[in-house]
């Protein structure tokens, strides 16, 4: 889908499609396939990212449960739509809810947002970002119900409906489940590497394995712009810089990773631009008025600006990158609430 065949023959790459690694002998220097085959290897590069987390309820197994992680996961929820599927129930308040819910209402489908936690996006936005998506969901036809989970899905040959642990019954075509993923790394770990969530690297993204690395959204590493912390970042700048220190050190280049995170959300005609990671704020500060769709929150600990998320403001977005990047100190917040101040003169 990236790159067509010609591409990868081209740059004498083998592209092995289809071929699942069961088992990792890194005494050999072997991986095991799925089908039996064996590959050796001099360096082996992990990025297998993660699996939809499951639903542990029963009826989770039924026709009309869907998990959004790759292509084919889209095109069977768009075969559902294309067969009369018009009522929805979405599992999850993060990025993945938020975002399937807004493509079903564009697509004219009845929907309803369950999420655990008192407000969406908790685990990653301050309060007044949550307000406002919710607002707008809600304000888009989207029944969003908040501190909510699920019973059960219901259904016999396929899904006819959920459960709510409230014992509330909603009728529904299809159900979407995005409540997070879990790390595909069994077979690294199988092998004697370190790790719980995910598997642990270091400043070049190398497992406690010999000649084995690890990128992208299963690697846990200590990241400097989350004081050092040791996390696991599921977003594709994470996957490409990871890369690039990966295959720098290879080669002979040790550089430690250090790229500042950024993440994005399309959620019907907003676009949200993240940079930096809040992670442990102790204060926000507001940046223009959410009643206007274009916003940022401003993220400070201990008056340091660690995070800018922003919604509809790319000047706001690009400036805040550099703010970070630049390690700047303490920012007086009412300087930062000004919109008429541009962030680039706080550096």
């Amino acid at each position: 889908m990236i790159r067509p065949e010609k591409f990868w023959a081209d740059k004498e790459i083998a592209l092995r499609l289809g071929a699942a690694v069961t088992a990792v002998d890194a005494a050999a220097h072997r991986l095991t396939l799925g089908d039996g085959g064996e590959v050796t290897y001099r360096k082996l590069i992990w990025s297998g990212g993660g699996d939809p987390r499951r639903l542990p309820v029963p009826g989770a197994v039924l026709p009309g449960v869907f998990y959004v992680r790759d292509k084919a996961d889209a095109d069977a929820m768009m075969q559902a739509l294309a067969d009369g599927a018009k009522r929805a129930v979405v599992i999850g308040g993060g990025y993945i809810g938020l975002e399937a819910a807004a493509v079903l209402r564009k697509l004219g489908c009845e929907v309803v947002l369950v999420e655990m936690l008192p407000r969406l996006l908790a685990r990653v936005a301050g309060e007044e970002l949550s307000t406002f998506y919710a607002e707008e969901h809600r304000r888009q036809g989207v029944d969003v119900r908040l501190e909510t989970g699920v019973q059960a899905v219901l259904g016999e040959d396929k899904v006819t409906g959920v459960r709510l642990d409230n014992g509330e019954e909603i009728a529904c075509d299809m159900v979407i489940v995005g409540i997070g993923v879990v790390p595909a790394v069994a077979p690294l770990i199988a092998a004697g590497a370190a790790g719980s969530n995910g598997v642990d690297v270091d400043f070049c993204c190398r497992t406690t394995l010999d000649d084995v690395y690890a990128i992208g959204d299963c690697a846990a590493h200590a990241n400097d712009f989350a004081d050092g912390a040791v996390i696991r970042l599921e977003s594709v700048q994470n996957a490409h810089d990871m890369a690039n220190t990966v295959a720098k050190a290879i080669m002979g280049e040790k550089e430690p990773y250090h790229a500042l995170p950024w993440f994005w959300s399309n959620q019907y005609d907003l676009k949200l631009q993240t940079a930096g990671l809040s992670l442990g704020f102790d204060e926000t500060v507001l940046r223009g008025d959410p009643a206007t769709r274009k916003f940022t929150v401003v993220y400070l600990k201990a008056g340091v600006p660690i995070a800018f998320d922003c919604v509809g403001t790319m000047k706001d977005y690009v400036q805040g990158r550099k703010l970070l990047e630049s390690g700047v100190g303490r920012i007086d917040p009412a300087q930062l609430a000004d919109p008429e101040v541009l962030i680039k003169d706080l550096i």
